[in-house]
């Protein structure tokens, strides 16, 4: 039976890295191996009044590239809801770690643009654990209102990496290396850079955060976060879509840092798509996405769409 819990204030990230972390700890901590038939808990955390701090907003804008306006950037409600996942995934009741879990793609469904003062209301809640050739995935929903009005919901998949009835499937041909075309521009970014959206987003998952802890979860060094990705991809754009619209985000492989990346942004629509009484109909379709300077292979393929 679903419940509701209705969180007095966010959780902070001490609370839930400290939980994270003893998810990782043999006998006490979370399953090494998940059953398939394994459920998530029927439980939705709510967290009413959510006020955005400027100062933390203008961060997260330096961070990332994104303009600092009197409307939310359009992937930053994924910050705002990131306490009530991480609260989410290190309960008890939810079936593996919140650290180790790979984020594989993301989908923010705006309505709306937010205005800054706006108190929202956000309620989590995860659904449809699922067999994938690389493990399980598990889908985590937050839906976002302004009093009474929904205005974006933003869902991320997250995979456990673990052997799956599915992993013997055939993985299709691998993509050969090639030397990219010529990018619409380049994005460099550090370690520095990502402690700064670490600092200004609340996710500090090791990963991020130093060469050592990286290696420690078998990455060679340090990765970008795959949100700080998604934000700088469209800081050029952000401004050009439309206030209802859909960004959908599929990540690739993790950028090393410190890491110059190709960045490529395809317009399929926009002046002479249509007409209206006031001009031209611009309805912010691009495609975009960010490969690697010498191979070409991707770190990430988005889509935004407008209504």
């Amino acid at each position: 039976m679903s419940k509701t819990i209705t969180l007095s204030q966010s959780p902070s990230t001490g609370e839930v890295y400290g939980k994270a972390i003893t998810g990782l700890l043999p006998v006490i901590g979370k399953p090494a191996k998940v059953a398939p038939d394994a459920s998530v808990p029927d439980t939705h955390y709510r967290l009413a009044d959510v006020r955005v701090d400027p100062d933390a907003l203008q961060a997260y804008c330096r961070a990332t590239g994104q303009r600092f306006s009197s409307t939310l950037p359009l992937t930053y409600p994924f910050v705002l809801q990131f306490p009530l996942v991480m609260k989410l995934m290190t309960s008890a009741e939810f079936p593996f770690g919140a650290v180790g879990s790979v984020h594989m793609t993301n989908t923010i469904e705006r309505r709306r643009p937010i205005g800054v003062d706006e108190p929202l209301t956000i309620v989590t809640h995860a659904e449809n654990l699922r067999e994938h050739r690389k493990g399980l995935l598990v889908d985590v929903i937050s839906e976002i209102s302004v009093g009474t009005e929904p205005v974006t919901t933003q869902t991320a998949t997250f995979l456990k990496q673990q052997r799956t009835s599915l992993s013997d499937q055939p993985r299709g041909p691998e993509p050969k290396a090639a030397t990219p075309p010529p990018p619409d521009s380049i994005l460099a970014v550090d370690l520095g850079r990502i402690r700064e959206y670490a600092a200004a987003s609340g996710d500090r998952n090791p990963i991020h955060m130093g060469n050592l802890p990286a290696k420690a979860f078998g990455f060679p060094k340090a990765i970008a976060h795959g949100m700080w990705s998604a934000a700088a991809a469209i800081a050029n754009v952000e401004a050009q879509l439309p206030g209802e619209v859909t960004y959908d985000v599929r990540f690739g492989k993790p950028i090393l840092l410190p890491a110059k990346v190709n960045l490529y942004t395809r317009r399929i629509d926009g002046p002479g798509a249509g007409s209206g009484a006031s001009g031209p109909i611009v309805t912010g379709n691009f495609d975009i996405s960010i490969r690697d300077r010498r191979k070409g292979f991707p770190h990430l393929t988005a889509t935004t769409r407008g209504s």
